[in-house]
């Protein structure tokens, strides 16, 4: 069965990944290794803290996906798109119209929201993004991890863990967790790359490279990354919007590596360090020209007659380190880890103005005219871990032998709102007089708006793992955590597998877990000014704990708990066939949510109390809605041969339907649910993600050339409108599409190759809608596969 894993992942995702790590996996069953005479190597597997000499079967579901080829030869160029073309699992949609969710991808599992998958770098937490996504995204109300400040070319595999494992890892790992396991190899390589869609935009340029050199008996990894995206529009010819990628310049640099250290036989000093900036650019919704209502409450006729599209742009800037000491005391593997991560993002709006100091400027008898460009503030997240670990295999103990596992976690966060300079958000003719306040596109962050929060966490955890006989393994952990912010939570997992026979094993799980809310969640605040019924108000998505927050009766934010089980097998009829199946059922309780706005329309005496403070229109974050989300996933991969050649086949499928089960709203909102969560915002929860999904891919090996066929199904969803359902208009439904990538690759030698290829080669698009019903105003929005239709590639690799 190791072979035919080793040759499906090799053909379909890499061969040369094989030979970086000393832990060899096999997508969705037991990891495998492979070791040399001389010396033994280690499994190191997401889910599992044994650390022996001897290979293991993972208790429950794990996909181990090989990356180096894919940065050597794959038609996509950032992380989150191209796990998106591989694992059904996984879901990233690139948006657009979604102001700062256009400059950084949104990601998750199994049909759940981003910020509930874990994400760790060589096993260690990730931080998130400081972005939390808010209107006109996927995920709305969540945080999550900025996948692609990773790139392609530093990274040898990612492991992803498809069952919660709070209970092994913390807060996050409820849909499951996703590993990203660093290269350390000797040797050097460089990949070029260009893309563009067949509509002659979005024009992409990569260059990246890696170098692994020798350093006192250890190695270190360097990799280097330019990648250029352009901006693509798909717009119709008499609409100013923008509709399509944003523009992003990423430049990135990683380093990751070990050194012995002599404490004992196997101490080592390891290391990683990861920069990117990048600078991005979204199209906002476009504003009329002269002869429009744009004028002058949101536009200028002396700065822009024929109307014009502000630029939502950002600088973002990602930093994450790791320093860590393994070694052998005595029987014990100890670990000891400080993690830093940050994030920040800080908005600049350009081709825009602030329509209020124009038209001040037009009343005292000038032209009209105000900035075109403003700071508009921004925020950031930074987050240090520190972690202590130890492990001991006790040979005979329970059967064949115990592997025993516990530590401790202490976490420091810490989240910032920086105001912009005041033309970014001042209202300077006066409310409600003529031109509106603040930037056009994006408000800047106001002074009331600044935030400085931090918080800590402290946690401990027992985890064990026997394997009771030579077919029975058992694996059982509990966590206890404590948040400085909301108080304690203990968590617990246990989970078995069975070989029935040689070729089947089932296996299955049952866990708790927990996500604590995000900074971001509890302290963001963003306030703008608006006319509401001929007075000026404020209009507050307010903090959780602020004046706002509490005189509407909103309490504070707790975790998010959950169950879940996993049932599955693992079947390899023949040495040329494998096949595996896992059921899971995961239900979560308080999920936190971003409310609709509550005003004088839809809630008269909230409002009354809100405009002592002077505020006409809220929202807020709230634990109040409880959801079942249950799935399956499918392998079955082939390996045989088509006129005398190498072929190999695989086959990956998700199922996934999550439903809103209550939705138990705080005693100040009771008999207001249908604000608190309209059908529209239930609909983003329910299937902002398409509810199956499926990958078949081949690949032919003719000589020097090999031809790879992937192609992707997107099951069909359904999204709300603004108008709704009440008022007559039906939800917004898009039909299942097939897409189709595919890519010849020409070895020149063994040290040269050459792609050419293509995504979506049908160009295949979502199904057209009334654009005035969808959330980004265009015929479609950002689901499934994208909108911008077919686009094509080529690469050089090189290795020297």
């Amino acid at each position: 069965m190791s072979t035919l894993r080793l040759a499906v992942l090799s053909a379909l995702y890499g061969s040369s990944a094989l030979a970086f790590g000393p832990a060899l996996a096999q997508t969705l069953d037991q990891p495998t290794q492979v070791t040399t005479p001389q010396q033994m190597q280690s499994v190191s597997i997401v889910g599992s803290r044994r650390v022996t000499s001897s290979a293991t079967d993972t208790v429950v579901p794990v996909d181990v996906i090989p990356l180096t080829q894919t940065a050597e030869k794959g038609g996509q160029f950032d992380l989150s798109q191209t796990l998106t073309n591989i694992s059904p699992s996984f879901n990233s949609t690139r948006q657009t119209g979604a102001d700062g969710a256009d400059l950084v991808d949104s990601a998750a599992l199994r049909g759940l929201g981003s910020d509930q998958t874990l994400v760790l770098v060589n096993g260690k937490r990730r931080h998130t993004s400081s972005l939390v996504n808010l209107f006109g995204a996927r995920n709305r109300g969540n945080t999550g991890t900025d996948l692609n400040a990773i790139p392609l070319m530093a990274i040898k595999d990612v492991q992803v863990l498809r069952d919660g494992a709070a209970a092994q890892y913390g807060s996050d790992a409820i849909a499951g967790v996703m590993d990203i396991g660093l290269k350390k190899n000797l040797g050097c390589e460089a990949t070029a790359g260009y893309g563009q869609y067949s509509a002659g935009d979005g024009k992409n340029y990569l260059a990246s490279a890696y170098c692994g050199f020798a350093l006192a008996g250890g190695v270190v990894g360097i990799t280097g990354e330019y990648l250029d995206r352009g901006r693509s529009d798909r717009s119709e010819p008499d609409n100013p919007r923008i509709i399509g990628d944003s523009k992003t310049k990423n430049k990135t640099l990683y380093v990751n590596g070990e050194i012995p250290t002599g404490v004992s036989t196997s101490g080592k000093f390891y290391f990683t360090g990861g920069v990117q900036t990048r600078d991005a650019s979204s199209a906002a919704f476009g504003r009329g020209g002269v002869g429009t209502d744009d004028i002058p409450s949101r536009n200028s006729a002396a700065m822009y007659p024929e109307g014009f599209v502000p630029f939502i742009n950002g600088d973002l800037d990602d930093r994450y380190a790791i320093l860590g000491h393994r070694a052998q005391l005595g029987e014990w593997n100890a670990d000891i880890s400080q993690t830093y991560g940050y994030n920040r993002l800080r908005y600049d709006i350009s081709h825009t103005l602030n329509a209020s100091i124009a038209n001040a400027d037009l009343v005292a008898g000038g032209r009209g005219i105000s900035p075109d460009h403003f700071d508009a503030g921004g925020f950031s997240f930074e987050q240090w871990t520190t972690n202590v670990d130890l492990a001991r295999y006790f040979q005979g103990v329970m059967g064949n032998g115990l592997n025993v596992a516990f530590g401790g976690e202490y976490r420091v966060e810490k989240y910032k709102i920086f105001a912009g300079e005041p033309g970014s958000y001042i209202d300077a003719d006066g409310v409600g007089t003529g031109g509106n306040a603040g930037s056009q596109g994006f408000p800047g962050f106001q002074p009331g708006d600044v935030t400085n929060a931090r918080r800590h966490s402290t946690a401990a955890y027992l985890d064990m793992e026997a394997d009771v006989t030579d077919a029975a393994k058992l694996q059982a952990a509990v966590r206890w955590e404590k948040y400085s912010d909301f108080g304690s939570t203990v968590t617990g997992k246990l989970a078995g597998s069975y070989r029935v026979t040689p070729q089947m094993l089932l296996r299955g799980s049952a866990s708790t877990g927990f996500r604590a809310p995000s900074l971001q969640q509890a302290y963001f605040s963003s306030t703008f000014t608006d006319f509401i019924g001929g007075v000026p108000t404020d209009v507050v998505l307010a903090p959780n704990g602020g004046a706002v927050a509490t005189l509407a009766g909103i309490p504070k934010l707790k975790e998010e708990k959950s169950t879940s089980f996993t049932l599955g097998t693992t079947w390899t009829p023949t040495e040329s066939i494998s096949v595996t199946a896992d059921l899971y059922h995961i239900k979560i309780k308080d999920r936190i949510v971003l409310s609709g706005r509550f005003d004088a329309d839809n809630y008269p005496e909230l409002a009354a109390r809100l405009a002592t403070l002077g505020v006409g229109q809220a929202q807020f974050f709230v634990n109040s809605v409880d959801t079942k989300t249950q799935g399956l996933d499918l392998t079955a991969s082939h390996r045989g041969t088509l006129f005398g050649n190498k072929l190999t086949t695989f086959l990956a499928a998700n199922f996934s339907k999550t439903t809103v089960e209550d939705i138990h709203a705080p005693a100040s909102l009771k008999g207001y649910e249908d604000v608190l969560l309209s059908e529209r915002e239930r609909l983003f929860i329910e299937q902002g993600g398409p509810r199956r999904k499926a990958t078949l891919g081949f690949d032919y090996v003719t000589g020097p050339v090999e031809t790879d066929f992937k192609i992707i199904h997107f099951g069909p969803q359904t999204l709300g409108t603004f108008s709704g359902t009440a008022a007559g208009v039906p939800n917004l439904y898009y039909e299942a599409k097939t897409s189709a990538d595919l890519s010849f690759t020409y070895t020149v030698s063994k040290n040269a190759k050459i792609t050419v290829g293509g995504n979506n080669i049908f160009n295949v698009k979502p199904t057209s809608q009334n654009a005035d019903e969808t959330d980004n105003g265009f015929k479609y929005d950002s689901v499934q596969f994208g909108l911008n239709g077919a686009s094509y590639f080529a690469r050089l690799y090189v290795k020297f």
